[in-house]
């Protein structure tokens, strides 16, 4: 794939993701904090062994978890099919991918702009469910006529549990940041993107 074709789709779609969001703030929030601070891109207050200890882990079960889940997938077209067989050429496309394309525009809209608006409105706990709930059913809708109901139902229900606890980490132990879960977010699909790459799971 083309680095600077997987640029353009970066920024294109992190302005999709950001565009809705960005207005809302201008219309409600706008006298509170400036947008970057509001939506959670700015460093953890805190970035102590606690919460470092929690990204790294959070890493390993969602890639742990995401080899049965591309096992399952086999014969499947994923977003990271478009990687299959690259090799190591295909590492910088993958890497804007990883972290830009989708984590870091998920992480705006999914942890930033809704949890926090969720939260505002109905509490952290209530507003943390159901930003979950969305993020997992958006990932399992993608293989809805693909694969069996049992197969997106597990889809969902992971996808689901880890936008909890990154919805979690981000509000209760990184004071809004939104960076740990980009970290984890960006580290788990360049490690599906590596998977394809090398055609590690054929």
């Amino acid at each position: 794939m083309d680095v600077i074709n997987q640029i353009l789709s970066a920024i294109l779609q992190l302005a999709l993701f950001t565009l809705f969001p960005f207005i809302w703030y201008v219309f409600r929030y706008k006298k509170s904090s400036g947008f970057f601070q509001w939506i959670g891109l700015k460093r953890p207050s805190v970035f102590d062994r606690t919460l470092l200890e929690f990204v790294v882990l959070t890493i390993v079960v969602f890639i742990v978890v995401s080899i049965g889940i591309l096992y399952s997938l086999k014969g499947v077209d994923t977003a990271t099919s478009k990687f299959t067989g690259m090799g190591i050429v295909g590492f910088p496309s993958a890497l804007i991918y990883a972290f830009i394309t989708t984590a870091l525009s998920e992480e705006i809209l999914f942890r930033g702009f809704l949890l926090k608006c969720l939260s505002g409105k109905f509490g952290f706990n209530m507003g943390n469910i159901v930003q979950s709930i969305l993020f997992g059913l958006l990932h399992g809708a993608m293989f809805f006529s693909l694969i069996s109901i049992v197969k997106v139902v597990l889809i969902i229900a992971f996808t689901g549990l880890i936008a909890w606890c990154m919805g979690y980490v981000n509000e209760k132990k990184a004071n809004g940041s939104i960076m740990p879960s980009w970290i984890v977010h960006g580290m788990t699909n360049l490690f599906s993107a590596t998977i394809s790459m090398f055609c590690i799971i054929a």
